[in-house]
């Protein structure tokens, strides 16, 4: 497998386009996808309509970043608009990608059959690919998980959600000349080389947690072993309820977040505290059931930069010494956290990656696997890919 990142901060679209794409055409021959991350900043489908005519023929997709994206080049964005391409290719390597926009008239897991099937086409195959990688917009993701699953069984997959700078809803998703704000892209990878993820939330855990006895809906915590929720939350954290209403209960909880381990007890998949709301439920960014326990998890902004070289450290321990490429899904909100320190971040992903090209994205969920776990999705966490 080969690989190549380029990136672009022009000042407009079209011409950020067509030379991030102009870049990644004089330095890999022969691209089978090229994975796109942008600014919300830019007008999404003139960016991808100056991509495709760069490379014609070269499947694109990906999603809107928040804020920036890290490179080898360092941190890219900030206060100027951005983009980054990771392409892939290579003889050893079939790609086949899909996408589609949430029609509200179709179940998320009928949308994630349909990509499934139209993928396996797109690839010129009839089987499961080794592996998977999927983008959407931040809800619902669990059943777009479960449509492709219906198709080709347990694969391991990677990617992660849509995210904008202000969490209002200005993400995109990337699919050919394409853009959506609802709805799931997906790419199929059919290959011999290897494949490895570390998917973590890299918190600690406390000795408080509950039963979740009440819920409202797949993201709604009611009552926490009988009690509203954000009582029993705000008791954890030795805080008032008035401190944790609405979206101040986002903020405090990057440090402080929940976790629902998974049925081996090897993957604690970290379900972020979005909003406080009036009857005291909790609203989270991913499901949760009924009767599953939730653990406070512990961290703080050292932890939360030091957890970039701890985890990618861990994901070579999987990994060949040195692959293709290293495709990076960091948090938002964790981004958030660490603020004017994502330098530091930076100099750690370059540090590991250790020359291998690698792309870093900020997104609001990400996917991933433990060891013998389902796939599944969390908020603040790390799903860190290496490929090839």
């Amino acid at each position: 497998m080969q690989s190549f990142v380029a990136t672009s901060t022009a000042a407009t679209a079209a011409d950020a386009g067509k030379e991030v794409a102009g870049k990644i055409k004089a330095g890999i021959a022969g691209a089978k996808v090229a994975m796109a991350y942008g600014s919300c900043d830019y007008d999404s489908k003139e960016l991808l309509a100056a991509i495709a005519a760069e490379l014609p023929g070269v499947p694109v997709l990906g999603n809107t970043s928040f804020t920036g994206i890290i490179t080898p080049e360092g941190f890219v964005g900030g206060d100027s608009p951005f983009v980054g391409i990771l392409a892939l290719g290579g003889d050893d390597v079939v790609i086949g990608t899909a996408g589609a926009a949430r029609d509200t008239a179709e179940c998320p897991r009928c949308i994630g059959k349909k990509l499934a099937e139209e993928a396996m086409k797109a690839a010129g195959k009839d089987c499961p690919p080794d592996y998977w990688y999927m983008a959407a917009s931040p809800a619902e993701e669990e059943y777009y998980i479960k449509g492709v699953t219906d198709v080709i069984g347990r694969v391991p997959f990677f990617g992660g959600s849509a995210a904008d700078n202000e969490i209002a809803g200005k993400w995109w998703l990337y699919n050919g000349a394409d853009a959506f704000q609802d709805g799931c892209v997906v790419a199929f990878f059919y290959t011999d080389t290897p494949f490895a993820n570390k998917f973590t939330g890299a918190y600690a855990e406390t000795d408080k947690f509950g039963v979740v006895t009440k819920m409202d809906g797949d993201r709604g915590i009611a009552e926490i072993c009988g009690k509203p929720a954000l009582d029993v939350y705000a008791e954890w954290r030795g805080m008032s309820t008035d401190q944790l209403m609405g979206g101040d209960l986002l903020v405090e909880s990057i440090v402080a977040p929940l976790g629902v381990k998974d049925r081996m007890g090897d993957l604690v998949a970290i379900r972020h505290p979005m909003n406080g709301n009036d009857d005291h439920s909790i609203a989270v960014g991913a499901k949760v059931a009924e009767k599953t326990a939730v653990i406070m998890m512990d961290g703080d902004v050292d932890c939360l930069v030091g957890s970039v070289a701890k985890t990618a450290g861990e994901l070579k321990e999987y990994a060949n010494p040195k692959p293709a490429a290293y495709f990076f899904v960091h948090c938002g909100g964790r981004r958030a956290a660490i603020a004017d320190r994502i330098d530091e971040v930076a100099d750690a992903f370059i540090k590991e990656a250790g020359g291998v090209p690698f792309l870093a994205e900020f997104t609001f969920g990400e996917y991933g696997y433990e060891q013998d776990g389902c796939n599944t999705i969390g908020g603040l966490m790390l799903s860190f890919t290496a490929l090839g």
